[in-house]
């Protein structure tokens, strides 16, 4: 340890190559004052591990002869040291700037939680709540009586549950009604959403047997009837929220399927996917089917999703008749599948909100973002063109244009949102393509990460979902220097 002490002391061996004889022992490594003083803030056990690992990367810098005494000053030990320990520490999780211009970004975490929410989380998580627990009479309760009746007076149903997600609500629907039996859908409902969730395997894995109708763009009342067999036990449709067929197509609506169903004794049942709880087309967005419309076209079950159009967590909320429900509820998977506090919390924040419709653009954040005027972005866009052309010149051009976002990447996907934001090009056509991933990287990179898109040689950065430009603008500065 001679050579490391003489390079530590005097500085005079600083630039001489090191050795591994040189490299010092993890326990004198954690009594240096930098590293010592990270051990007082994060405890003995997370320090020397990083310790450890650092020590490492320079053990392996060595054998190869690429290890300069400075390294193993210990100021620049520690500093490695305590890099590492923010790095371990640091979230993956993180808070981004959605500039895609889809609103309800299935990547990005979908819809945001409203402001009445999130205060309700930190009420009730905070200490003991009464989850399971009935209040009046002393005894057990029943976690679905959290937003069942709020559930029933949104949709017009007799009973409703929920479980941690609408793939979640239709494998437990098909399960504990037809397991075992055959379920009837159209052939043009067999749906594949995110993550290779498709229709057939859903039923496959609930135990239920797909019994196809109709071909990919039409389908009639008489197909459904023709298929219904003594081993049938569920009439099922699919609403495609996350693609549309057009042209030359037929199908037949709950009413009818329902009526069919009920002529021959089943139960029927609808996945909804986006679960709009109001008519959007009050506010001049497209019409979307909402569960109190099918639950009076006569559905047994309508599920939906609490992510979405909803505007609330993660959730599968299932609605229906009272018998129906009681089956769904009474099936072994249930529990398996059943919400925690957290999203139920928040659920029942986001379900109250609905009782006061004239307010769901205000406190809705989803809904918020969805009925922005465009006129309004485009203003935005014009406050923000002088400042960013500063942080991405001289490399890039900046300019303002009116842009068409989407309300979802699985919610109403095809439908279109006049919207407006920046487009950022390269001035150097030549390798525009690696500039531009530079660009989109050094976004990325940013303590609040901006998310963008990259279409027609150019970066674009749609501002619908920004209310607040000031956390995008504190961050042009490091942008600046990232581009420098």
């Amino acid at each position: 340890m001679g050579r490391l002490t003489e390079s530590v002391v005097d500085g005079s061996q600083a630039k001489n190559p090191a050795s591994l004889q040189d490299l010092p022992s993890i326990d004198r490594v954690l009594r240096w004052p930098g590293v010592a003083a990270l051990v007082d803030e994060h405890g003995h056990t997370l320090v020397a591990d990083e310790a450890r690992a650092a020590i490492d990367g320079l053990r392996e810098s060595a054998r190869r002869g690429r290890l300069e005494a400075e390294a193993l000053q210990p100021e620049s030990v520690a500093q490695a040291i305590q890099a590492r320990v923010a790095e371990r520490l640091a979230p993956r999780l993180r808070a981004v700037i959605n500039l895609t211009g889809t609103v309800i970004h299935t990547n990005l975490g979908r819809a945001l939680l409203a402001d009445a929410a999130l205060q309700h989380l930190l009420a009730v998580m905070a200490g003991p709540n009464n989850l399971e627990y009935d209040l009046a009479s002393g005894g057990r309760g029943d976690r679905d009586s959290v937003v069942e009746e709020q559930l029933c007076t949104l949709t017009g149903a007799e009973a409703a549950t929920v479980v941690n997600n609408n793939a979640a609500a239709v494998l437990l629907t098909i399960a504990a009604l037809a397991r075992g039996r055959e379920v009837i859908v159209s052939r043009g409902e067999l749906v594949e959403i995110g993550g290779a969730f498709r229709m057939p395997d859903v039923m496959a894995s609930a135990g239920a047997t797909l019994v196809e109708v109709g071909t990919t763009n039409r389908t009639h009342p008489r197909d459904y009837e023709q298929a219904i067999t003594e081993r049938t036990g569920l009439l099922m449709k699919v609403h495609t929220s996350n693609y549309a067929v057009q042209g030359f197509t037929s199908s037949v609506d709950e009413h009818e399927i329902a009526r069919i169903a009920h002529a021959r004794g089943l139960p029927m049942a609808t996945d909804l996917g986006s679960g709009a709880l109001v008519d959007m087309s009050a506010w001049g967005l497209p019409h979307e089917p909402t569960p109190r419309e099918k639950i009076a076209a006569g559905c047994d079950v309508v599920s939906f999703s609490g992510d979405k159009l909803l505007g609330g967590p993660q959730a599968g909320l299932i609605v229906g008749t009272r018998e129906a429900i009681g089956r769904i509820r009474k099936f072994p998977m249930k529990r398996a599948l059943r919400m925690s506090k957290l999203p139920l919390a928040a659920l029942e924040a986001t379900l109250m909100l609905y009782l006061r419709p004239e307010r769901l653009t205000q406190d809705l954040p989803t809904l918020r973002l969805l009925t922005r005027p465009a006129e309004g972005i485009r203003e935005q866009a014009e406050a923000l063109l002088a400042p960013v052309q500063a942080a991405v010149a001289p490399r890039f051009t900046v300019s303002v244009l009116d842009l068409q976002g989407q309300i979802g990447s699985g919610s109403l996907p095809v439908e279109r949102l006049p919207s407006a934001g920046l487009a950022i090009a390269p001035v150097e056509k030549k390798g525009s393509g690696r500039a531009l991933d530079e660009l989109a990287t050094a976004l990325r990179a940013l303590p609040r990460p901006v998310i963008g898109r990259v279409a027609d040689d150019r970066l674009l950065l749609d501002l619908r979902c920004l209310e607040d430009s000031a956390p995008f603008l504190n961050q042009l500065p490091a942008l600046r220097e990232a581009l420098a």
